[in-house]
């Protein structure tokens, strides 16, 4: 008979909000997990690393109300691991620092239960140092000290000592204290902290939202009063805010405050997501295509005759990809293409294809579809036959401007793009909240899909969706099937590629006020 097999919680710190400063542990904890406990600390992005199946479990804990009591928390990993399988507690920043993993871990051991903390980046340090503000500075202060600014019903922020954290030398650092910052100015200045020492409270710090409130202790409550700021924030108290003028860094990238809708296919969308957020940008990837390879026979059509051909044409990276899977499952020895010129639609795909050892010495002044065919109707000759591996669905241009000059074309189609559902509910939910700041499309097929993921999802007419969001195009074949479906195009790329594409968004970004 087979043993009912005991699970494992993981206690795991999910760092202070940017999803890249979470430990290879606590990724690797996430992608093991039957069951992901989180609350809202914790970055959405790192929930895309679950595997496939795994169960998503939300505990809210908004300062003012909780989804779950803590109490109820607890029990739920017990019941959850005791059922046999691998839950992932994810927690902001540090889960040793007021984090409450201490009762959690003492739940666990009550019951038997086999659990692992593993640590995390302190917001306490991490959200300062995304503010300017190093938490030590040898010309300042070579200590610090980490305080609760919230009060519990247990009356620990009563219990804090006042007149020994107002007389120390070290930089204060208080974490949920926002909605307390009246008593904690009154309280520091009571017990002989100088008025006109220079606070800062940070809110969202290391997210995109990120904002900074800099004042005096004497006039930080007012100053919070005025503005509305409100947490989640970190509170900083000492002479190590004054850094700030000076070496203040991740608010001045010239993305920064733009969260960024990436339609692309996932396999390509992580090269464009990662430069947004290496500018400053929050890049949510919308993979609603999606690329899968066409079977072709070799016995029959382009591949049974390779050395018939003078040009080996290209339109993309994944043309190039899928092209070559093909010759090697159909058992067609690509030297047999020898003879064969080669031809790409821009750099990417040229690129793509030196990463196979061979060059393209065709490449139009312009990345579409369209110049690659004037290109290459002046390079080629009549009764010369022109071999394109592309999509199934493709632009008449190419081929037409081809003909015309005399050329044979075989149109090969070696994939084709497919609707992908994936990350759908958390796209409609940036939407509805009107937390989106602009919308990228690399093709023709994502706009089509995009809207037609709106459409299976309620919008009659989805392009009203995309109302009040910046859509930016790689090319102007992208931008004119934008157009045609209703959706207001900001800019398009001056260059059809990604380095164009970020282009257009930083000279959006600084134009409508964001960093130069």
């Amino acid at each position: 008979m087979g043993e009912n097999r005991a699970g494992k919680v993981f206690l795991v710190g999910a760092g202070p909000g940017d999803p890249k400063l979470i430990t290879v542990r606590g990724m690797e904890a996430i992608a093991r997990a039957d069951v992901v406990v989180y609350d809202r600390l914790a970055s959405p992005r790192l929930l895309r690393h679950m595997k496939p199946g795994a169960e998503k479990v939300f505990v809210g804990k908004l300062p003012d109300k909780h989804m779950l009591k803590q109490e109820e928390i607890n029990q739920l990993l017990v019941d959850l691991a005791s059922s046999g399988r691998v839950v992932t507690r994810l927690k902001g920043g540090d889960p040793s620092v007021f984090g409450r993993v201490g009762e959690e871990a003492e739940k666990l051991a009550e019951n038997g239960i086999e659990f692992e903390i593993v640590p995390g980046v302190t917001s306490s340090i991490a959200v300062p140092a995304y503010a300017g503000i190093p938490v030590t500075h040898r010309d300042f202060t070579s200590s610090f000290s980490i305080v609760t600014g919230h009060e519990y019903p247990n009356k620990t922020y009563g219990r804090v000592d006042w007149d020994h954290l107002a007389k120390a030398s070290g930089t204060l650092v208080f974490l949920m204290g926002v909605a307390n910052i009246g008593n904690i100015s009154e309280a520091l200045i009571r017990g002989g902290k100088n008025p006109e020492t220079p606070v800062a409270l940070i809110r969202w710090g290391t997210w995109m939202e990120q904002r900074t409130l800099v004042g005096t202790l004497e006039n930080i409550p007012a100053k919070v009063a005025e503005s509305g700021f409100s947490s989640p924030a970190v509170i900083i108290v000492g002479d190590v805010v004054k850094l700030r003028e000076r070496i203040a860094w991740f608010e001045k990238r010239p993305l920064f405050g733009m969260r960024v809708l990436v339609t692309r296919a996932r396999e390509q969308a992580s090269e464009l997501a990662g430069r947004i957020d290496d500018l400053g940008g929050d890049a949510f990837e919308w993979p609603v295509i999606r690329t899968v390879p066409l079977p072709v026979d070799a016995a029959v059509g382009p591949l049974a005759s390779p050395e018939a051909y003078d040009w080996l044409v290209f339109t993309s990276a994944n043309g190039v990809r899928f092209f070559f899977d093909a010759c090697v499952a159909a058992g067609v020895d690509v030297r047999r293409f020898a003879r064969a010129r080669i031809g790409a639609v821009g750099p990417k795909t040229a690129e793509a294809l030196k990463g196979r050892g061979l060059l393209a010495e065709a490449l139009p002044s312009a990345y579409t579809g369209d110049e690659l065919g004037k290109t290459l109707a002046s390079l080629t000759k009549p009764g010369e036959r022109v071999l394109l591996a592309r999509a199934r669905v493709a632009g008449a241009g190419l081929p037409e401007a081809l003909r015309a000059a005399g050329a044979i074309v075989d149109d090969l189609a070696v994939y084709e793009t497919l609707l992908s559902d994936e990350g759908t509910e958390e796209a409609l939910e940036l939407l509805k909240e009107g937390k989106l700041g602009a919308v990228t499309f690399t093709s023709s097929s994502t706009v089509t899909n995009t809207l037609e993921l709106l459409r299976k999802n309620g919008w009659e007419h989805p392009e009203e969706a995309l109302a009040g969001v910046p859509a930016f195009c790689i090319g102007p074949v992208t931008a004119d099937a934008a157009r045609r479906s209703g959706i207001a195009v900001a800019a398009e790329a001056e260059e059809a590629t990604i380095d164009g594409l970020i282009g257009a968004l930083v000279a959006h970004n600084i134009k409508n006020g964001g960093n130069a």
